[in-house]
């Protein structure tokens, strides 16, 4: 059984920067693809990147690229994602998605390609 357990979230001014992290169980973290995502209040859940199973290989969406930062380590069943630079429009609930099966990494941004997902974590960022 898979779990995944993100964390980090919080009320930040804009500018500013958060840490998330989501930690891994119940199957071997280093055989997942793994993607964030996020959903803000009364809109449909959007990709925010995904990384690689070794982590060699990220990709971002067009409103992440150049702020946030997908990063893992396989040795604590963990992948980060750090955002710089928070604008009011980064404000969401936040969630990390996990593949076996071999699907997202040939399209990383669709959310059924990911059969688990965390819980979520709210980032709320003030104007």
């Amino acid at each position: 059984q898979v779990q995944l357990v993100e964390s980090g979230g919080g009320l930040v001014q804009a500018g500013g920067s958060l840490r998330l992290s989501c930690v891994g169980s119940g199957r071997t973290f280093s055989r997942a693809f793994m993607g964030w995502f996020r959903q803000a209040p009364g809109k449909e859940r959007e990709s925010v990147g995904a990384i690689s199973y070794s982590g060699s290989a990220t990709y971002y969406s067009d409103s992440a690229k150049g702020r946030f930062t997908i990063s893992r380590d396989n040795a604590k069943n963990t992948v980060y994602l750090q955002m710089n630079s928070l604008k009011p429009e980064d404000t969401a609930v936040y969630y990390c998605a996990a593949d076996f099966n071999a699907q997202a990494v040939y399209a990383w941004a669709a959310r059924q390609n990911y059969a688990y997902w965390g819980q979520g974590t709210q980032v709320t960022v003030s104007s």
